[in-house]
């Protein structure tokens, strides 16, 4: 399982450093795509293969299936940690999440996120604790 909050600087190469814990479970090989909220979605191969799989048995016929499908599959791309733990992060990919200098990388169970620093602070401020408890609830957590 992912998890945890790591920041890092994204190179004039467009390149990132992948923290070694999630090297180390992510394996040699693993894929990048367009997320949602505005982030970018980490799978390695077997979480990759499951959601594939799932993609693969929408129907066809369904505009939103192709929706979807195009939106996951369009900006996938396989990664490879280079010998100082870094990946390049495509410019379609970078430029989807608005990732210019400053990346977070965040563990959420079965997959990484990465987020440009401005969004995740954004999206990470959890001022109203009383709101994240009601829908801890309504989730049956």
């Amino acid at each position: 399982m992912f998890m945890g909050e790591y920041n890092h600087t994204v190179d004039v190469k467009g390149r990132l450093i992948v923290p070694s814990r999630f090297r180390e479970q992510l394996g040699e090989e693993f894929v990048i795509t367009k997320g949602l909220d505005g982030c970018l979605f980490v799978y390695d191969n077997t979480e990759w293969k499951a959601l594939e799989e799932k993609l693969h048995a929408l129907p066809l016929t369904n505009a939103n299936a192709r929706k979807v499908t195009r939106f996951f599959l369009a900006g996938a791309t396989a990664c490879e940690v280079d010998k100082q733990g870094r990946i390049l992060l495509p410019a379609v990919l970078r430029e989807f999440a608005g990732i210019e200098k400053e990346a977070v990388l965040v563990g959420v169970g079965s997959r990484i996120e990465i987020w440009s620093k401005d969004t995740w602070n954004k999206m990470s401020t959890y001022d109203d604790m009383e709101e994240i408890a009601e829908s801890m609830e309504g989730l049956g957590i």
